[in-house]
């Protein structure tokens, strides 16, 4: 179970407003067109310290050489990670993947994760966590966009923008910054609110110099050192 967190109430009050106003710059977000809890398992595993293209190229030629997940299964490791190079780090994703799917089948009987929508979202959390390599942001984007379960991923651009914005206290750190929007957020705010932070982050509040000046949030916004000109 995660432990408990402390949010406090202006908090609450700034996610609603800021969710809110996201919606109005930037209309109610789609996510890019779901995929089953395994793939989306293996994509965001691809994902990890690389852009969405590569992620697709590698996703792309691991569906095109193997015909389903028994034969990445029972594939040759240095093949397999040439299969994914593209991704980066292929030394260290291709040995978790293989290893996340030969688990799952050991232990289910099958490559597949949809059980996981019976479970409690915490027991899903959890058992998703205890794979190698699987983080919070890799269980959450699963349990939400793939499963339809409360969960709020947390990034880059999203950390560094809760914290510019000023949703969560300063110094929380990532793993905690998850749990915190999570209690702070209605689950029903999620999704939109997950997709609108990350668009805030690329396309406006950037890491070097955030575009203050077209900022829909730069009045409410508690970043001591805004860009307005």
């Amino acid at each position: 179970m995660k432990p408990a967190v402390e949010v406090s109430a202006e908090h609450r009050e700034r996610l609603c407003l800021v969710n809110e106003r996201l919606n109005q710059v930037f209309g109610y977000p789609e996510w890019r067109n779901p995929l089953p809890a395994l793939d989306e398992l293996v994509s965001t595993f691809l994902s990890q310290n690389t852009n969405d293209l590569n992620r697709d190229k590698a996703f792309d030629a691991i569906r095109a050489r193997y015909a389903n997940w028994d034969e990445v299964c029972e594939a040759d490791p240095d093949e397999f990670m040439q299969v994914i190079r593209v991704a980066g780090l292929a030394n260290q994703k291709g040995p978790n993947i293989q290893a996340a799917l030969r688990r799952i089948r050991e232990e289910r009987d099958e490559i597949d994760l949809e059980w996981l929508k019976e479970l409690p979202v915490e027991e899903a959390r959890e058992w998703l966590l205890s794979f190698k390599g699987v983080g919070r942001k890799t269980t959450a984007i699963v349990l939400l966009f793939s499963l339809g379960m409360p969960a709020f991923p947390v990034d880059t651009h999203i950390y560094r923008v809760s914290g510019r914005i000023g949703l969560r206290p300063q110094k929380l750190d990532v793993d905690t910054t998850h749990q915190y929007l999570e209690a702070a957020a209605d689950p029903a705010q999620y999704y939109a609110m997950h997709l609108n932070l990350i668009r805030l982050g690329r396309e406006i509040c950037q890491a070097r110099k955030p575009a203050c000046a077209r900022c829909p949030l730069v009045e409410i916004c508690q970043y001591p050192d805004k860009v307005l000109d």
